[in-house]
């Protein structure tokens, strides 16, 4: 990583930058064939960053037609695995080239700070791409234990035309997740970014380009979930989509498959993230210190962040005091100053659903200020009932709630009293009870005495309304862009005689 820039740097290089201004479709520039627009607005300032096409039903037509084409004559699914992985790996280089610009860019297009971006999304961005790229020839197909006069083999192809929609909350690193794997795996791709934070996804397509991904194989599309996305959804010649973002949305994917052609669908949802911290937790300044992280990294708009600390009654009051100590170094203001942690909420309509939750239900321990009508500082709150929507819903926001409990079952019977799953904590320094509280935690992700996600080798996904049909990273993120084909020789004397 690059050193840090001043505050000034920073909004030089951003009054400097050519934003794109099309979606790409075929290689080239594309503008709605309807020629309506939207605008992109930099959450911090309200600024209009770009008006980019508003692509519709019409304008998914001809991408998926241009993936389809793609597809069929193989210009990539019939690649070597070694030319596609060369590729993958020029495009990571070509992001790392770029890595100071595309953090810019982010950083104005989402609200998320610039330093955020520079240590995490861009350089985690570029590690993603060459891990996926670096798994193509390195996944094997299997042979199954068939008779002496018999072959079988089983075999993965790509699975064709892939639909991606990608959250606003890691425009980057979404995108990196899912063209990844989908990419190493053969198959051409429509994609498209969310409303609010289109830039770098069209940046990184240009990119694909130069790198030599061939025209037709990585298209975006840009607009509304509405008109752009779910004609995604719908379409018949969609073999399958990736989908990251929230449980309802992710509901009517499921329907538009059933009313369609029953394509794959895949599901990366929300969550409602349970730290257990018990009595014999060690080291409470580095219990702290994960849990801070966790909760308002990227303003809690992250959908692995922790949301409830069910913490034993014993430890309760020395943790949240270092808990306090430790949110008083997360500085609220202008996402391009490097010393700021807590930018803006990504849109007006988000910071007024985050807001709603400082509506006095439960005691404010901590925070609960709202900044210009865009910030909501780092707030921690007391509640005293796992049924009250604080603690039921994702708040997707930087909002913590507390909640006291005095043995490990308790806290996990709450901790898995939820309708989401997708991952949990637990902080204990005795290695047979944490382990065991980790195997009770209803969740696709459980860290013990640490915050976090696994790396790239790990697969992320949900139980329950988290998540369906697949994973994001790690080699398992490969299955979801493949299909497996069984393979059976005969060897029989009688088919031999025959030839």
């Amino acid at each position: 990583m690059s050193e840090l820039l001043t505050p000034d740097a920073y909004r030089q290089l951003a009054r400097q930058l050519e934003l794109p201004q099309h979606a790409l479709i075929d290689g080239r520039p594309w503008q709605a064939l309807s020629g309506a627009t939207f605008e992109t607005v930099n959450p911090a300032t309200g600024e209009v960053l770009a008006r980019l096409p508003a692509c519709a039903a019409a304008d998914v037509d001809v991408a998926v037609a241009a993936a389809r084409t793609a597809w069929r004559d193989g210009r990539w699914a019939r690649q070597t695995p070694a030319a596609r992985k060369a590729v993958l790996l020029k495009l990571a280089d070509l992001i790392a080239a770029h890595s100071r610009e595309l953090a810019v860019m982010e950083s104005l297009d989402s609200g998320k700070t610039i330093f955020d971006c520079e240590t995490v999304d861009v350089p985690e961005t570029v590690n993603c791409l060459r891990w996926h790229a670096e798994a193509i020839d390195k996944i094997y197909d299997q042979v199954a234990p068939a008779s002496d006069n018999h072959i079988a083999m089983i075999v993965r192809e790509p699975i064709g035309v892939v639909g991606l929609v990608l959250p606003w909350n890691f425009p980057l690193l979404m995108l990196a997740w899912k063209i990844g794997p989908s990419l190493a795996a053969g198959c051409s791709l429509v994609l498209k970014p969310a409303a609010e934070t289109s830039l770098t996804a069209l940046r990184v397509a240009e990119l694909a380009l130069q790198a030599g991904v061939p025209a037709g194989v990585l298209n975006v599309v840009t607009g509304s979930g509405a008109e752009a996305g779910e004609p995604i959804g719908r379409h018949m010649d969609v073999d399958a989509v990736s989908f990251t973002g929230s449980t309802a949305t992710g509901r009517r994917f499921l329907k538009y498959s059933a009313e369609s052609n029953l394509k794959k669908i895949v599901l990366e949802l929300g969550g409602k993230n349970p730290c257990i911290v018990m009595d014999d937790a060690a080291d409470l300044d580095a219990v702290a210190a994960h849990i801070v992280n966790g909760t308002f990294w990227n303003m809690g708009q992250n959908c692995s962040a922790i949301s409830r600390l069910i913490v034993h009654r014993a430890v309760r009051e020395p943790l949240l005091a270092r808990i306090f100590a430790l949110a008083d170094e997360w500085r609220v203001g202008d996402p391009l100053d490097p010393a700021h942690r807590i930018g803006p909420l990504v849109s007006g309509a988000h910071y007024g659903k985050v807001s709603s939750y400082l509506d006095g239900t439960g005691k404010v321990l901590y925070g609960g200020t709202t900044v210009d009508g865009r910030y909501v500082s780092p707030t921690v709150l007391e509640i005293t009932d796992n049924q009250v929507r604080h603690a039921r819903e994702e708040i997707f926001g930087p909002i913590l709630c507390v909640l006291t409990v005095d043995s490990l079952q308790e806290a996990i019977e709450m901790a898995n009293d939820t309708e989401y799953g997708l991952t949990a904590s637990v902080f204990s320094a005795h290695g047979v009870r944490a382990l065991r509280a980790a195997r009770a935690l209803r969740a696709g992700t459980v860290t013990i005495n640490a915050f976090g996600e696994g790396d790239a080798t790990t697969p992320f996904g949900g139980y329950k309304q988290s998540g369906f049909g697949g994973r994001d990273k790690s080699v398992h993120a490969h299955d979801q862009y493949t299909q497996l084909k069984t393979l059976w020789l005969d060897l029989t004397d009688s088919q031999a005689e025959a030839a």
